[in-house]
């Protein structure tokens, strides 16, 4: 390599704007911090419109439907995790 290439290389090198890659850098993680955090503001409650289903003696085979009002009631966003859990208490 000649010694002219090699100032060609140093003098770009050090014309390479530091201050501002590192500045644009940091204000992209911030960007990126602050997005994934939004709508997270409150605290999410959930509600249940009722809490027990009563049908009785229900033959086997016979299938029975029933609807549940479920409602957040917080004011932060309300998400699942998982499924929901349901517990059959008495019968099978």
């Amino acid at each position: 390599m000649s010694k002219k290439y090699k100032k060609q290389k140093r003098r770009q090198w050090q014309k390479f704007p530091w201050t501002v890659a590192t500045v644009g850098g940091i204000l992209l993680v911030i960007a990126a911090f602050l997005l994934a955090n939004q709508g997270n503001g409150g605290t999410p409650s959930i509600a249940v419109d009722q809490q027990r289903i009563d049908y009785g003696d229900v033959k086997f085979g016979v299938n029975k439907t029933f609807a549940i009002k479920v409602t957040n009631t917080g004011d932060g966003t309300l998400r699942f995790k998982e499924g929901p859990y349901i517990e059959v208490v008495e019968g099978c």
